[in-house]
């Protein structure tokens, strides 16, 4: 596995802030929960995958809601009405995340708003002595993600980030083969995601905020402009200002997997190509077609997405190819298998086999991967040991910062090359500047 570690510094530069900025006091103490203790949490930002986080965690008897906060007063109450279908205390609600952070009864908070927002609530959270869910990608910037690590490592508070597919069986198993040398030299892995659903976003004109919307809480540090509906809610992961597409929605999940098998951390280049391919004309900013290229020490990483088509690599619309000397491992949220390579005799002629074949698994009536994630999020709290994490934010963000580095490699147009001891790339003052957040409308980045 030599060839594939990295400087030394590697990690510590990745995890590092990109500036040094005064040390926060201590977060406020929070009693350690016993085994038998109710989870009390709150959410914040609850109209998508936010609620299913907090759904998720509701499956489990001794989790309770007790603050619920949304800028749309439409989805706080319908998610009133979801809860008092399954428990009977009601939540307290607000508008303001800052007033539901300083509710001394919550222990916990679900951070499921738009990327853009994830940084900051989590920096306060934890500061406020809340253990914190926070949805993927943990931001929409490297200075973000880094700040995000930091400020878990000095609070020490419990951060999980929602890429579940580590919990995942399967997925663990399929990890266990490729570290095992079995496959042989790994020369490649693809990692993809083809999305057949996603059909064209239409233009529409600006237009008032819905009623009952904070739109100007909603935007925070975005940069001011009118509403327009297909930048809000959902849609809004397809627009620079608060997302970055494909690339860190799906690609997170996907390239979580693929660098944590390969014990991965800092790529020594990037490469990236793409655009408006398929709907050119549509309202949406980011690519829908995107391949980049990573290039690490000893393998190379291939990200590919695309709209509106299923078949994918290997037929599979989503998915990690592992691509040894000895055969190539697939892995999915459907399962896995390994096509072993044979031993070549000529151009059509085959020998023995280079591996011994392994099962292919798919996967049957098993349990929810999201589930076994906030189990295990809700072991760790109930444990005080943040080790027990399956994706614990320090590891969790390297997902998120190569994808970010891959759109900043696209945004610039070249072939970028990090310098993992100084945090930054080569001789690019062009990318260093995407790597910063750009706070507006008087919200300031957090300061660790």
């Amino acid at each position: 596995m030599k060839r594939r570690n990295f400087t030394k510094n590697a990690s510590a530069a990745l995890a590092g802030s990109i500036f040094m900025a005064p040390t926060f006091l201590k977060a406020n103490s929070k009693k350690i929960l016993s085994p038998n203790d109710k989870l009390q949490i709150g959410v914040v930002g609850c109209n998508g995958m936010g609620w299913s986080d907090t759904s998720s965690l509701l499956r489990m008897s001794d989790v309770d809601v007790v603050a619920i906060c949304d800028v749309d007063e439409n989805v706080v109450k319908k998610r009133l009405e979801d809860y008092a279908k399954i428990r009977q205390n009601i939540p307290k609600t607000y508008s303001d995340y800052r007033e539901l952070l300083n509710n001394k009864d919550i222990d916990a908070v679900v951070i499921g708003t738009p990327d853009h927002w994830h940084c900051k609530i989590m920096v306060d959270a934890v500061k406020a002595g809340k253990h914190v869910y926070t949805e993927k990608p943990i931001a929409n910037t490297i200075e973000e993600c880094n700040l995000m690590v930091k400020a878990q490592s000095q609070t020490g508070k419990i951060v999980q980030v929602g890429q579940w597919q580590r919990s995942g069986p399967h997925y663990k198993k399929a990890i266990e083969i490729v570290r095992s040398g079995v496959l042989g030299n790994i020369r490649l892995v693809k990692v993809w995601a083809y999305q057949g659903w996603m059909k064209p976003v239409p233009v529409l004109p600006d237009s008032a905020a819905p009623k009952g919307v904070d739109y100007d809480f909603w935007l925070g540090p975005a940069p001011k402009r009118a509403f327009n509906p297909n930048r809000f809610h959902f849609n809004f992961r397809w627009f620079w200002d608060y997302a970055g597409g494909l690339m860190t929605d799906w690609g997170v999940h996907e390239i979580d997997i693929a660098l944590y098998a390969m014990n991965a951390k800092a790529p020594i280049s990037v490469m990236a190509t793409g655009g408006k391919l398929a709907y050119p004309d549509d309202a949406s900013e980011t690519p829908d077609t995107l391949q980049t290229v990573f290039q690490y020490e000893g393998f190379n990483m291939l990200w590919e997405h695309a709209t509106g088509i299923d078949t994918g690599p290997y037929g599979r619309r989503e998915g990690i190819a592992f691509i040894g000397n000895n055969g190539t491992l697939i892995v999915n949220r459907d399962g896995y298998e390994v096509v072993v390579e044979r031993e070549a005799q000529g151009y059509s002629n085959w020998g023995a086999n280079k591996m011994e074949p392994i099962e292919a698994f798919k996967i049957g009536n098993g349990p929810n991967h999201l589930d076994l994630h906030t189990q295990n999020f809700v072991a760790a709290i109930k444990a005080n040991d943040a080790t027990m994490l399956n994706t614990p934010i320090a590891s969790g963000s390297v997902a998120a910062i190569n994808a970010q580095m891959g759109n900043i490699a696209y945004k610039t147009g070249r072939k970028v090359y990090w310098d993992a001891e100084k945090g930054s790339f080569k001789n690019d003052e062009e990318a260093n500047k995407l790597i910063k957040a750009k706070y507006n409308n008087g919200w300031e980045v957090p300061k660790i």
